[in-house]
């Protein structure tokens, strides 16, 4: 899948691993806020390589594979 298309699954509630990650077990999703949250506005999260959670901007290579999958 292209990233346009996981973006749909990932509005869902879904999640999303490109096999291109050399990372075991990561995956991105999108956190939306509700009335007991500090951020505003939706954002992507990852959970890195190392199983911790923090923020997520998409490089360029993400935005551009065609390896994406959901989980």
């Amino acid at each position: 899948m292209n990233f346009g298309q996981i973006l749909e699954e990932l509005k869902s509630g879904k999640k999303a691993e490109r096999f291109g990650w050399n990372g075991k077990g990561m995956w991105i999703a999108i956190q939306f806020p509700d009335e007991h949250s500090k951020m505003g506005r939706p954002y992507f999260y990852i959970k890195s390589a190392d199983g911790l959670l923090v923020p997520w901007l998409a490089s360029q290579t993400d935005l551009l594979a065609e390896d994406w999958n959901v989980v």
